[in-house]
């Protein structure tokens, strides 16, 4: 006979599985976690939230990852990002960053810098954005599961990117 500790329990592990949509973060887990377990790259394909659509006009639905802690949005531009773009197009994503409820202490950096690890692999490549999070073109030297320790302004937060292979 199940008891209703026991199936208030498996309820709560039930729930706590299951993702959040709209316009929180993706659900995905920190670097470490996302190593072990593989990409938690998840794209959103809907409004932009309304802290991030700032100098876009009518419906702001664009290609989208949340950071993990939700302080952080990647508006990609070049979707779907890949290792080699045959159209010589870019991996324009625009960096938008949740406003702040303080100002960066005196001196510290607002350069959004990016520290990218393949998946599975020790490949790592830093990136920076000047001037903090906005427009950059990212790319990577090889496909597949980016992890993103991403830092600017005294902020932190991480997420996942994936890279297409440049198909034939």
């Amino acid at each position: 006979m199940i008891t209703w500790g026991r199936l208030l329990l498996g309820s709560v592990l039930l729930l706590a599985g299951c993702g959040a949509t709209g316009d929180g973060p993706a659900p995905t887990a920190g670097h470490p976690a996302a190593a072990a377990t593989g990409c938690a790259a998840h794209v959103e394909t809907g409004s932009l939230p309304d802290w991030a659509d700032e100098g876009f006009h009518g419906d702001s639905r664009m290609p989208h990852v949340f950071g993990a802690r939700g302080e952080i949005v990647a508006v990609l531009f070049g979707h779907p990002l890949a290792q080699v773009r045959p159209d010589a197009s870019s991996n324009k994503i625009l960096w938008v960053a949740r406003p702040a409820t303080t100002s960066p202490a005196a001196g510290v950096s607002t350069t959004l810098e990016i520290i990218a690890t393949l998946d599975g692999t020790d490949t790592r490549v830093t990136h920076e954005v000047a001037a903090g999070p906005g427009p950059s073109i990212i790319d990577m030297p090889r496909a597949g599961c980016w992890h993103l320790d991403l830092r600017w302004a005294g902020r932190t937060d991480t997420m996942d990117l994936v890279y297409a292979e440049r198909k034939p």
